[in-house]
């Protein structure tokens, strides 16, 4: 190549590059300055027992296969159609939603056919619940801070696989149906469930139970992948012996009925019924679900503030509803409403139990797990911390699960103050009262 052609190229190559630039990042001092392990906060003379019943999870855990018909209403069903139009709603590509989107979900989702077909099921796979039967997100204005990705409010919630659900409908293309799980409800995809005949349910629920105890574990019967483990789901036990469980497990239709599958499964992986509450446990189960980053709604297999301790709880036999306000009212209620800073840190230092106490702001919730240097520590799944320069908002990303004070972030140079968790705190709840 002549020294020209050479010099050219490289002087287009040079012109479609930036320079590098070094960018500065600011700490959050919380992040530093308290450990992120949890074993710094659980005293060694914690008390292991039971914090819940087998039969009180699972009254729960088996809601859809006890009730004959959807028990939502259509209203809160269709929630999703009245909360966004065009004037609110963003697509993937970060441009207004036209009416023509809006028209074809309204008339695929088949609403007419509500609560016709109410027959039992179970998730093949770990699958989003949709509030519209399509996997295209919806983000509201993506120039405001805190909006667009990973914000789709499209998406309800992550439910794992071989979970019990009760079928709606179809949506008109048959793609889609319409479900009601334990805790949420919404559209998953028709081909990543089977039905279940009522016999089949009653016994999976008599049978015994196992917990899955490791995350992200690939599950198989003799030669095909299954699903991956997740903390928080529960399988029947066929039988035991001294380093296994056999468990049944359901797959991919085989000749129009459900496939049940035996899995043999170690017991490092699963454990015989709930866990007793224990400073080995809590840390065992806090480790693996703590695994993952933050994942609005569940997406990418991640969680959020809310399913972080739903999943967590699981194994101890304490279910927690799905969002974070309903999460608020479960045990005993404390209500932090109208006092000061100063007032909220002496009724949460005075009554709040480690790891048995929730502490709720709107749309967020955090677990107490202690005081380290005359701190109030807790536990939670957080996106970012809210900032404002010159009368614009924006966001200090986080991402991921941390423990930290209840004014952490304050020491940003953009914090913005009226975003404080521990002023915006509104209630503490027990969960194990």
């Amino acid at each position: 190549m002549k020294l020209y052609s050479l010099i050219f190229i490289v002087f287009l190559l040079g012109g479609c590059a930036e320079k590098s630039k070094v960018f500065k990042t600011e700490t959050i001092h919380d992040l530093i300055d308290f450990d992120q392990n949890i074993s710094s906060y659980i005293s060694n003379s914690f008390e292991g027992r039971y914090i819940s019943t087998l039969e009180k999870f699972e009254s729960h855990y088996f809601m859809p296969w006890n009730i004959e018909k959807i028990d939502i209403s259509l209203k809160d069903a269709k929630w999703a159609y009245r909360a966004f139009n065009t004037k609110n709603s963003y697509g993937e590509n970060l441009q207004p939603l036209q009416n023509i989107f809006f028209t074809t979900i309204d008339i695929n989702s088949n609403f007419e056919k509500f609560a016709t077909l109410n027959k039992t099921a179970i998730t093949l796979r770990a699958l989003n619940i949709r509030a519209f039967p399509t996997e295209k997100p919806l983000f509201m204005d993506p120039n405001q801070a805190g909006e667009g990705f990973p914000f789709d409010y499209l998406q309800n919630s992550l439910i794992a696989p071989n979970k019990p659900i009760l079928v709606s409908h179809y949506s008109k293309d048959r793609e889609w149906v319409f479900i009601e799980s334990s805790f949420t409800y919404g559209w998953v995809k028709a081909a990543d469930i089977a039905f279940v005949p009522f016999k089949y349910t009653e016994l999976y629920k008599k049978a015994e139970k196992v917990f899955f105890v490791k995350e992200g574990i690939g599950i198989y019967d003799d030669k095909n992948f299954l699903f991956r483990s997740r903390i928080g789901m529960m399988l029947p036990e066929i039988t035991e012996d001294k380093k296994n469980f056999t468990v049944l497990a359901v797959s991919n239709y085989k000749i129009s009925q459900p496939n049940y599958i035996k899995v043999k499964l170690s017991k490092d992986i699963v454990h015989h019924g709930i866990l007793k509450f224990s400073k080995k446990n809590i840390i065992d189960i806090f480790n693996e679900v703590s695994k993952v980053k933050y994942g609005w709604g569940g997406m990418y297999g991640q969680r959020d503030c809310s399913s972080i301790l739903r999943d967590f709880y699981a194994p101890f036999g304490v279910w927690l509803p799905r969002n974070s306000y309903k999460q608020s009212k479960v045990g005993k209620i404390i209500s932090l409403k109208g006092l000061s800073d100063t007032e909220k840190i002496q009724v949460i230092k005075e009554k709040a139990i480690p790891f048995e106490t929730l502490l709720y702001k709107r749309g967020h919730i955090l677990l107490y797990v202690g005081i380290k240097n005359k701190k109030i520590i807790v536990f939670h799944n957080a996106w970012g911390i809210k900032t404002k320069k010159d009368s614009k908002e924006g966001r200090f990303i986080i991402g991921k699960p941390i423990f930290s004070t209840l004014k952490v972030g304050s020491d940003l140079k953009n914090y913005d103050k009226t975003a404080s968790i521990l002023s915006n705190l509104q209630s503490m709840n027990i969960i194990t009262h």
